[in-house]
């Protein structure tokens, strides 16, 4: 029962979101939301990436020796620096894994 639930709700999750991106004609915007819009994956990253790196799993900020924090210092080190997203994830999941098995 539950898993039929699960694919139901992923069906209409999908069909609720490939309406607004096949049935909005792109000439119906504007400019300036279009200017605007362009703004929204800089946006979204960090509201999901900034709590898996800040709190943990009960819900508390976490201490400054935490390797995360490591981590995506180097990681936000390699990526302004190199400007390359596979750099940047690559180099940031080798330094976590690195910090967490060997250090």
């Amino acid at each position: 029962m539950t898993i039929y639930m699960i694919i139901i709700a992923g069906i209409i999750t999908y069909f609720t979101r490939m309406s607004m991106i096949a049935l909005v004609n792109r000439d119906v915007l504007g400019d300036r939301i279009k200017a605007v819009l362009a703004y929204v994956p800089s946006a979204v990253f960090p509201a999901i990436i900034f709590p898996g790196i800040f709190i943990d799993d009960a819900g508390v900020l976490i201490d400054i020796h935490n390797p995360k924090l490591f981590a995506s210092v180097i990681a936000i080190l390699v990526g302004y620096f190199s400007r390359n997203v596979i750099a940047t994830i690559i180099s940031g999941l080798f330094s976590y894994w690195i910090i967490i098995f060997l250090l």
